[in-house]
């Protein structure tokens, strides 16, 4: 079946990634249905898919309310009659400088949407998929594979979607569903970026004990050079793409070799000893050992 025959639901389109995925989707030949919490915010997309030339299915899902995703899902199949693909790509940045000065809503929050959104919308579309014999991609990031200093909550999503997907693809593909992670490293040109579109100085002090080291890790990671390990949304939506049209796409998917790298030190390091060495350098304490002596 060509691309053109294919219908493909993203989430999260309304900046970003997903905004590139879409527009790349629609530009590749799939009918695309955009979704997003708030519709009234598709003005970026839909000035970006006039400026390509494709036409989108603009819709509202959250994938934080039930009722949102099965109605949406239930939508798009009276309307098309299939759903061959979903890129899971919704999902919020991380805002609490460590776990201890958050709060129970605040991490409840993140997994609502980075993990639990996920699972509720692959829930609603994989009788779909089953029919079509199709393919669910979610976007995940390094930070579900190797835990990043004062990220605690993102890290925690990501690590969930990465098991979620790796336990679910082999069932899946036992039922005709393609799965997929796709992996990017920093985007720079979104809120997912080097440094989320938070203000330093005020999580500095909503630090607390924690400050020198927030002060120190924020320094080091200004100093790193990142220019191999960032890509812009658009590359990454051409992966993300690439992987729904692909004949046999690989479970975890990169971005870059920045990212492969990076992921194949982590998932080489049996004890994790390596991937801590590696984050006491970013709090600028390189040489401080840790309680089992790595």
């Amino acid at each position: 079946m060509s691309a053109r025959e294919r219908v493909v639901l993203i989430t999260g389109t309304s900046s970003g990634i997903g905004l590139a995925t879409a527009v790349t989707a629609a530009r590749a030949g799939f009918t695309t249905v955009a979704t997003m919490r708030e519709p009234a915010r598709a003005g970026a997309l839909r000035k970006a898919a006039r400026r390509a030339g494709v036409t989108l299915d603009v819709r509202r899902l959250d994938v934080t309310e039930p009722a949102s995703v099965a109605g949406c899902l239930d939508d798009v199949a009276r309307t098309y009659g299939r759903l061959d693909a979903v890129v899971n790509n919704a999902g919020v940045a991380n805002s609490d400088p460590t776990l201890e000065m958050s709060t129970d809503a605040a991490l409840r929050a993140n997994l609502e949407v980075n993990f639990f959104g996920v699972v509720a919308v692959s829930r609603a579309a994989m009788p779909l998929l089953r029919a079509a014999g199709g393919r669910l991609v979610t976007v995940g990031s390094v930070h579900g594979v190797v835990g990043q200093p004062f990220n605690e909550a993102y890290c925690a999503a990501k690590f969930a979607v990465e098991g979620f997907m790796e336990a679910l693809a082999p069932v899946a593909a036992a039922h005709g569903v393609r799965v997929s992670v796709v992996v990017p490293g920093f985007v720079p040109d979104t809120s997912f970026g080097i440094f989320p579109d938070v203000n330093r100085r005020t999580l500095h002090t909503a630090s607390g004990p924690y400050a020198p080291t927030f002060a120190a890790y924020m320094d080091r990671i200004a100093g790193q050079g990142w220019e191999s390990a960032g890509r812009p949304a658009q590359e990454v939506a051409e992966v993300v793409v690439r992987t729904l049209s692909e004949e046999c796409p690989p479970f975890r998917v990169p971005t870059n070799r920045w990212a492969s790298e990076y992921l194949a030190a982590k998932l080489a390091d049996r004890d994790g000893s390596a991937v801590q060495r590696l984050a006491r350098t970013w709090l600028g304490r390189p040489d401080t050992p840790s309680e089992n002596g790595s």
